[in-house]
């Protein structure tokens, strides 16, 4: 078990008591090993039909003069002013923000907003996810908690969303409003908090009322587990995992 990577079980305390501790219940083994994780292995995914045009962006974060583009939910890419990345091409970038144009229209990207609207309806009514796999076996997907940007991971091992502290706070989560509870993670028992997410987005793909977990043990990212994949039907064919909305 990778020590970036911790397994929760949490125990309800009592409404302002001390959380109750007790032996964590068996974590079923993941479909995803997290070992050899590496920051910089973003996944390419399959969302849009050749020629399709980008429906939104989002500005997940810059390097030196360069703007990390999160185009339809797919994974970050570092796209220089002048270059352009999925019809989204960027004209400028100062300190936290980054200029874009699609079809003759510019939009201002700031880090951490929203992602723009900039084609189609962007309602998050689609059905279906499709993600490749990296190659150290993990999917990977840049998403939305809430409207703001974050990264995640699959793991089907996880029995809802996990994220560290420091994520929640970057991601504007108030999780100490949350329900306290004890996690059992490798490093012992530990303070969390369990909270419902108001919505997680990927691409087009929109998610209501989700569980979730806070721990205080920092994670490289952040785990999507089955409170979000239950909600879809799981088929892996080769290097492909497709998540088909259950109606």
């Amino acid at each position: 078990m990778s020590p970036h990577a911790p397994r929760f079980a949490w125990f309800a305390a009592p409404r302002g008591g001390r959380c109750a501790c007790g032996p964590a219940e068996p974590v079923p083994r993941p479909l995803l090993g997290l070992n050899s994780l590496c920051v910089s292995a973003f996944l390419l995914l399959a969302w849009l039909p050749a020629g399709a045009q980008a429906e939104s962006v989002a500005l997940a974060g810059m390097l030196g003069g360069k703007a990390l583009l999160v185009v339809d939910g797919n994974a970050p890419k570092t796209v220089a002013a002048g270059e352009a990345h999925q019809g989204v091409k960027v004209i400028s970038t100062l300190g936290d923000e980054a200029v874009i144009e699609q079809s003759g229209k510019r939009r201002t990207l700031r880090v951490g907003d929203a992602p723009v609207s900039i084609g189609g309806s962007g309602a998050g009514r689609g059905g279906r996810i499709v993600l490749a796999e990296s190659g150290g076996g993990h999917f990977m997907t840049a998403g939305q908690i809430n409207g703001r940007a974050v990264q995640f991971m699959v793991d089907t091992g996880a029995t809802s969303i996990a994220m560290s502290m420091p994520d929640a706070d970057r991601a504007g989560i108030a999780y100490k409003d949350g329900q306290p509870v004890r996690l059992s993670t490798a490093n012992g028992m530990a303070q969390g908090f369990r909270i419902k997410l108001a919505s997680v987005r990927i691409g087009d793909v929109e998610v209501y009322d989700v569980d979730a977990v806070v721990t205080p043990q920092p994670m490289p990212y952040m785990l999507l587990g089955n409170s979000f994949l239950t909600r879809f039907q799981m088929k892996r064919e080769n290097h492909l995992m497709t998540l088909d909305r259950r109606y």
